[in-house]
């Protein structure tokens, strides 16, 4: 029986979203964790804070997890299926031995100014690399960079850089195209998807929730809620981790065989390296690892594209309190949140489809 409306559980800020999930453990008793970024603060100046909620036993061997806003302005989606997940009580049905956790706005600063970055204009999923060892190099971002953020946004510079950006799509394809911007790059810090040059704080964060919550656990299932990418409304499951292994194979089994893989090509998401899942791989030697990237679908991928292009000129060039600021912001919100009930029910329903399915397969072994 669903005990609140899909659209009650979204909110329209990072404040908003972070009050509801702190009323939403309040009330179901659970006891919340608050980690807070002393680096940055909210566009008010207000503390910006990671929030970790686990039910279920302590030493737990299986424990599903289920996180949201490391692409910041993609928490408006993921912190509304946590709180649903809540208030709707799904936690009460974890198996016998099984603990859950989720964590709220791993990338709070991103969900506060409506970036998807953070408050190092670094990409917190492509960030979970060896920073003692060379960055992964991606020859194809050097092709388009130049044209991704121009030194203007409504003049001729624009207006060139995107007449570049279509004759490298006319030669080499959109696909290409996609995957040389997707794939995340360590060369240029003013670009997109920077992957950063040392761990950021989100990154050392999320390590430590690891460290505190994760040791005892054999048997992990881990959910990382993300919008932005596919059709609208859709909800694409995509295996992230050790392609070679068997937790591909694992996850087709729990969530069924739409489940996609960036390495074989069946994704919508192009090969990324540096992602969440690689903490968990580098953190948990020797535990069972079924990772998925729930990816909920928006707006097109040219209207993804240019809202992260705006917010980025924006941030190098322009001031968010100008006239055109708040176009930009609404734009990249947009672009990241449908603020419309079809999208939202949607979401909400393939969401808690997926955490009962993690349940039910974490349950079986």
């Amino acid at each position: 029986m669903r005990i609140l409306a899909a659209t009650a559980r979204f909110s329209e800020s990072y404040t908003e979203a972070r009050q509801k999930f702190l009323a939403a453990a309040d009330d179901a008793r659970l006891a919340v964790e608050s980690l807070p970024n002393s680096g940055a603060q909210g566009p008010g100046g207000e503390p910006l804070l990671t929030d970790v909620v686990r039910a279920g036993p302590t030493e737990a061997e299986r424990i599903v997890v289920a996180t949201s806003g490391v692409h910041g302005v993609e928490g408006f989606c993921g912190s509304a299926c946590q709180i649903g997940f809540l208030r709707e009580g799904l936690w009460r049905a974890l198996p016998s031995g099984t603990a859950l956790l989720l964590v709220h706005a791993l990338n709070p600063y991103g969900f506060a100014h409506l970036r998807r970055v953070n408050e190092d204009n670094v990409d917190v999923n492509r960030n979970f690399i060896e920073h003692d060892r060379p960055a992964p190099a991606n020859p194809a971002y050097e092709e388009i960079h130049p044209f991704l953020v121009p030194s203007d946004w409504d003049g001729p510079a624009r207006a060139s850089a995107d007449e570049g950006i279509g004759a490298l799509a006319a030669a080499r394809g959109l696909s290409y195209v996609q995957a040389a911007v997707q794939g995340g790059q360590y060369a240029h810090p003013d670009g997109l998807f920077y992957g950063g040059s040392r761990p950021v704080w989100s990154n050392l964060t999320w390590r430590s929730i690891i460290r505190r919550h994760l040791a005892a656990s054999r048997r992990v299932a881990f959910i990382d809620l993300h919008s932005g990418l596919g059709p609208y409304g859709q909800g694409e499951a995509i295996f992230r981790g050790r392609f070679a292994g068997d937790g591909y194979a694992r996850a087709r089994g729990w969530y069924g065989a739409d489940v996609t893989s960036s390495e074989d090509g069946s994704s919508t998401s192009a090969v990324i390296v540096g992602n969440m899942a690689t903490a968990l791989d580098q953190e948990l030697a020797g535990a069972e690892l079924t990772s998925i990237t729930l990816e909920f679908g928006t707006v097109s991928g040219p209207e993804v594209l240019n809202a992260m292009r705006g917010d980025h000129w924006l941030h190098l060039h322009g001031d968010p309190a100008s006239a055109g600021g708040p176009a930009i912001k609404a734009a990249i919100r947009d672009a990241f949140y449908c603020d419309r009930d079809d999208w939202k029910d949607r979401v909400w329903e393939r969401a808690a489809e997926i955490l009962t399915r993690a349940f039910a397969g974490i349950g079986a072994g």
